[in-house]
């Protein structure tokens, strides 16, 4: 299934989403001891730390892409032509709604993550957690700049391989919704 957004209101309400994420960071994790962020809550399950260092290797990956995608189109000899409506494809609105959590902060469905992507053992947990922070405030500015392009036109890979691309309003949808999801995690890990 489609859902159709007014692209201003789906911007401002991500770009709120990510300032959440960072605040929370900020709020919860950047004063708290490394022994509280590097504990794991139970065997095999992830620390605070690592939580945020999963996120910032995705963020390592899409950041740069939603970056040089909108520069690029920006850049372009014709000028740039925003869209006031984004229509979600329903893959890129089926990846979304697969890593939202639960209202409770529970993720959805389980899954693994890909080997590249799985955290670390042995973290600097503050160097992740200002990393994190960081990440935040690039993907707030990003979206900030996507005000100026299509949503719809432009196309992001995915860490899963170049040959599966989402638009870029339903890339953003997913790495927030992702961000949603660990960082439910991260604050149970805390807890």
């Amino acid at each position: 299934m489609s859902l159709i957004f007014e692209t201003p209101t789906l911007l401002d309400q991500l770009r709120r989403q990510a300032e959440e994420l960072q605040q929370t960071a900020r709020h919860q994790f950047l004063n708290a001891s490394a022994e509280t962020l590097l504990r794991q809550p139970a065997p095999g399950k992830w620390s605070v730390a690592q939580c945020l260092d999963h996120l910032n290797a995705y963020a390592r990956f899409y950041i740069p892409a939603i970056e040089n995608a909108i520069q690029g189109k920006l850049s372009g000899s014709l000028p740039p032509a925003p869209s006031p409506t984004f229509k979600s494809g329903w893959l890129g609105n089926y990846f979304t709604n697969m890593m939202l959590p639960k209202a409770d902060g529970r993720p959805g469905m389980k899954m693994q993550a890909p080997k590249a992507y799985r955290p670390l053992t042995d973290l600097d947990a503050g160097k992740v957690v200002n990393e994190f922070i960081e990440w935040q405030e690039k993907m707030k500015t990003l979206l900030d700049r996507a005000k100026l392009v299509n949503l719809q036109q432009i196309k992001i890979g995915t860490t899963l391989g170049s040959w599966l691309k989402f638009s870029l309003g339903d890339t953003f949808r997913f790495v927030i919704a992702h961000e949603q999801r660990h960082m439910a995690q991260a604050l149970r890990a805390k807890a």
